[in-house]
């Protein structure tokens, strides 16, 4: 399927879903990555923090897992800058005071600038992926140039509610691919 096409497909399934099931559905990848990965191992974490309004996966039942039981992995988060093309990252912690952004999405305030050197895994947020570990964001290329800044072992983690198409058609060089995708019933690895 070509980019453009799961982008409107994506998009209007995860509307049509209600918040209850999104619910469920993110509780659910919490228990995947609790399952699969050794996260004590990492020193900081890469979490995108979610857009209600679009339904994404709630990823703070993640993040308030790390805070009580591996206080040692700290929160990194990402903020869309004034250019309307790069992120920044920045340490979230329970005390980090947030504010919601033009796209709804919850941005630390104040808080420390994290180096993407310095992360260890990423939790990438998508609409689609594939059989392959090709993704599908909102088409910005936010993520893809922040991964090419992270070192080349920094785990790439899809977060999805869906399971994968078979094949994105249209992937291009510049699509960095995962390295494993949580979905609520399983984890894909690539």
């Amino acid at each position: 399927m070509l980019k453009a096409e799961l982008r409107r497909t994506a998009s209007a399934a995860r509307r049509a879903l209600p918040a209850a099931e999104v619910a469920r559905r993110s509780a659910a990848l919490l228990q995947q990555l609790q399952q699969h990965f050794e996260v004590a191992q990492w020193r900081w974490l890469h979490v995108f923090l979610p857009a209600a309004r679009q339904h994404e996966p709630d990823t703070w039942p993640i993040i308030r897992w790390l805070w009580a039981e591996h206080p040692a992995v700290q929160v990194a988060v990402p903020v869309v800058q004034a250019d309307g093309v790069t992120l920044r990252h920045y340490h979230l912690n329970p005390d980090t005071r947030l504010v919601e952004s033009r796209w709804g999405i919850p941005e630390p305030v104040g808080a420390a600038e994290v180096a993407p050197a310095a992360i260890d895994a990423v939790l990438l947020p998508l609409l689609a992926f594939d059989e392959r570990g090709q993704r599908v964001g909102y088409g910005k290329g936010f993520y893809d140039r922040f991964l090419a800044e992270c070192r080349p072992e920094t785990l790439r983690i899809g977060i999805s509610l869906e399971p994968p198409v078979p094949q994105i058609t249209d992937v291009w060089p510049g699509d960095v691919p995962l390295h494993a995708c949580l979905t609520p019933e399983r984890v894909w690895l690539f």
